[in-house]
């Protein structure tokens, strides 16, 4: 089984050399992630798509340390890299 870091790589990946996968990605992230890896995510998952350009810069920090008990077992059973 993939983790998360090889999961989102894979997604990167295919974003920078399919500019079809890309603008899926960019419409509708929780759907074309789940195709493309063959899982399922929470319903209660948000996926927010960012896309940087020379004028932007986005930083990402780390999660709430409280998480919820259903973000945990995302986590552990691998269908989330943020934890």
């Amino acid at each position: 089984m993939r983790n998360g870091n090889e999961m989102l790589q894979q997604i990167i990946d295919k974003s920078a050399v399919d500019a079809d996968f890309r603008q899926q990605l960019l419409a509708d992230p929780k759907s074309t992630i789940s195709t493309e890896l063959g899982i399922t995510i929470p319903d209660s998952m948000n996926i927010k798509i960012h896309q940087s350009d020379m004028q932007t810069v986005h930083v990402a920090l780390p999660p709430d340390p409280n998480i919820t008990e259903e973000q945990l077992e995302a986590v552990s059973a691998g269908l989330c890299c943020c934890w």
